[in-house]
């Protein structure tokens, strides 16, 4: 999954073009999670960039990392993490709610957004199972979650559909308030989304892939 900070640097007339991206470089902006997890699928960060989560498919976890100096993934270390098991044993991204006291997965066992509440913020170990958000209807095989910051929309990556699937909340961050509005099709570039990201004020879409390995950028007109 797509989530924190897309690019590293910029002025105003590069930030969010992604024709200006340009690797650090190993090891200054790489970190390995290979001790804790082979197959991880999801990647989020704090939004002060002093915490990482990084979604396991093998071992059915969240992993935190603390990173000593902000969005510095090569100061990142491991702290702890949070089986999810018991409800998705196939689970593929991870999100959080901006204050850090709710956390939500997507798999594709049980094709659900699962919501989690946090007791402390940001605390993985202090989550506990709350309810969850079948997408079946839509996509065998959803793959990404994304929340609108105010909580009231969702997004969903289909790769059975090859979709991003749009979702209006009435009720913010309660996922069982969910109900599904439309979907745009991502086929004519990538066959197999596996994320998706959204610009803060929502103008611009990144979708992630393995079909081309690709980041695929939209604007909305």
């Amino acid at each position: 999954m797509l989530a924190g900070k897309l690019l590293a640097t910029g002025t105003n007339t590069i930030a969010w073009d992604l024709s200006n991206a340009v690797y650090q470089g190993a090891p200054v902006n790489s970190f390995s999670v290979a001790a804790q997890e082979a197959t991880p699928t999801g990647v989020f960060f704090k939004p002060d960039g002093l915490k990482m989560y990084v979604m396991g498919f093998a071992s059915n976890s969240v992993l935190e990392y603390d990173l000593s100096t902000a969005w510095d993934v090569s100061s990142a270390s491991y702290l702890q993490s949070f089986s999810v098991a018991a409800q998705e044993i196939r689970p593929r991204g991870v999100f959080f709610k901006p204050d850090g006291l709710k956390m939500y997965v997507i798999g594709d066992a049980s094709n659900s957004v699962l919501e989690y509440d946090l007791s402390t913020a940001w605390d993985v170990s202090s989550a506990s199972y709350l309810q969850n958000f079948s997408v079946a209807v839509q996509d065998a095989t959803p793959t990404g979650v994304f929340f609108k910051p105010d909580g009231l929309k969702m997004y969903v990556t289909g790769s059975a559909s090859d979709n991003v699937l749009e979702y209006d909340l009435s009720t913010a961050w309660d996922v069982s308030s969910a109900s599904y509005l439309q979907n745009f099709s991502v086929a004519s570039q990538e066959t197999n989304p596996t994320g998706v990201f959204f610009k803060p004020n929502g103008l611009k879409m990144y979708v992630i892939g393995t079909q081309n390995d690709a980041v695929w950028a939209y604007n909305f007109v």
